[in-house]
């Protein structure tokens, strides 16, 4: 009987050595320590799980053997299993639901979707595909317009289905995840009041109850203004009194922060390379016959780098800053990588804000089927976490996130979920869950913190 018990106490301190060793691999799997990886290990949860049962089985099944000797493996195990459940984030952690907002994530979020609940018909998700400019090609694909909400203009299918912007529901449904993501600043996109892009319809209506909604989830509100017929340095100015005079006084209004302590409001000028630099400059230069410098009025304009001429038109133009948006790596000189270090570099030489954007990924022939050389595969997160390393990297004082909700182009971090429909097989964010690019973007959020802190010291 003593050898029994010998034998079994000794197969059992093997037992918990090897749940150790699982541990200490488990903890150097972490994507912590790496540029980018398997977003926190979450292949590996169930496989623990099933592991923590088993144990749990052998230790009921030993517990009828008595003696001090059996008692001080029980505690041992106890303290493999608390280890264990120690180094696995908390359920609602995973959900981002302890999250804060960090004002330095801005991400670039679009109202213009409708259905027939609540606009009466389908907006955006009827979205028609669109002709290559070359008839010879445009004349092998397709044409017409989706049909929702079975066909939606889309190669992935949102949680919420084929919403309306105006859905406070929504709305709502959208700060959550976004606060979950510990996102803290929107971009809304913005048309003067009554203006509208040539899919959609007017939503300037709809900023009072985004910035409501948002100031009950502590986010911030800024404005990416999108571009427009005869928009010039007058229209602009008019645009920008009309936003600061009208939402300027709301608690979710943002407000940057800049070096010389002064807190002014920004604005994301969408397309702003189409306008000639004179133009611009009449706006954003201290000496321009429409000066906005100087007034109640003033703010950080952000411009849209494309080319790399570019960064010397929005110099020249007054601008305070540039942002890349696409998602696509190697789509533009602005949205590579690897031009990102030179970008930051420029403006730092020439105090300009440098705002690199990270997407998941990039796929628009739900609306372009003729596009698919510019699709990016999302790479189950890897492609995402790729561009967040290659941001940190050039250590930027905002990072902004292709997007939110840009369901055409494919580059949504919203929650997707799995479907089939008659001939349409949507994309999705398997083996992950509807939420992996929140979880994604928060984890990113806090590594940007830290690293953040160790910039400043």
């Amino acid at each position: 009987m003593a050898r029994f018990r010998r034998r079994t106490c000794i197969i059992l301190l093997l037992f918990i050595l090897f749940i150790c060793s699982i541990m200490m691999a488990l903890k150097t799997l972490r994507p912590d320590r790496a540029g980018f990886g398997d977003p926190f290990g979450l292949g590996l949860l169930p496989e623990l799980q099933q592991r923590t049962e088993l144990l749990e089985n052998k230790r009921s099944s030993l517990n009828r053997i008595q003696g001090d000797t059996v008692t001080q493996i029980s505690n041992m195990h106890a303290a493999v299993v608390n280890t264990m459940k120690a180094s696995m984030p908390p359920a609602n952690k995973l959900e981002g639901e302890l999250s804060s907002p960090n004002y330095n994530f801005h991400i670039f979020y679009y109202s213009w979707f409708g259905n027939p609940q609540f606009d009466g018909k389908y907006i955006h998700w009827n979205h028609p595909l669109l002709p290559h400019w070359d008839p010879k090609i445009a004349n092998n694909y397709p044409k017409g317009r989706h049909n929702p909400p079975e066909d939606i203009a889309a190669n992935f299918y949102p949680e919420l289905g084929s919403y309306s912007s105006k859905d406070t529901s929504v709305i709502e449904a959208h700060m959550k995840q976004m606060l979950s993501a510990s996102i803290g600043v929107i971009a809304l996109s913005w048309y003067p009041p009554g203006m509208a892009d040539e899919n959609g319809e007017p939503t300037d209506d709809l900023v009072p109850i985004i910035l409501d909604y948002a100031s009950k989830y502590n986010l911030k509100v800024t404005f990416h203004i999108e571009p427009y017929k005869d928009r010039d340095d007058r229209s602009m100015y008019h645009n920008v009194k009309y936003i600061i005079d009208k939402y300027g006084a709301h608690p979710a209004f943002y407000r940057h922060k800049t070096s010389t302590g002064r807190s002014l409001p920004m604005f994301y000028v969408y397309d702003s390379y189409v306008t000639i630099p004179e133009i611009w400059a009449n706006l954003l230069t201290v000496s321009g016959s429409q000066t906005i410098r100087n007034t109640p009025y003033d703010a950080l304009f952000i411009a849209l780098l494309v080319e790399e001429r570019h960064k010397h038109d929005i110099h020249r133009s007054g601008f305070d800053g540039m942002y890349t948006y696409f998602a696509t790596n190697g789509f533009s000189y602005g949205s590579s990588h690897h031009n990102w270090a030179n970008l930051k570099a420029f403006c730092d030489s020439n105090n300009l804000m440098f705002i690199p954007s990270v997407g998941p990924g990039y796929i628009d022939t739900s609306i372009r089927p003729w596009n698919n050389h510019n699709t990016r595969n999302r790479v189950n997160g890897k492609y995402y976490e790729t561009a967040f390393n290659a941001a940190l990297l050039v250590r930027p004082e905002i990072i902004s996130i292709t997007s939110f909700n840009e369901w055409h182009e494919g580059t949504q971090i919203e929650k997707a979920i799995p479907k089939k429909t008659g001939q349409i097989v949507y994309l999705d964010y398997k083996p992950h869950k509807p939420n992996i690019y929140l979880e994604l973007t928060q984890k990113w959020s806090e590594k940007y913190r830290k690293e953040k802190e160790r910039w400043l010291m």
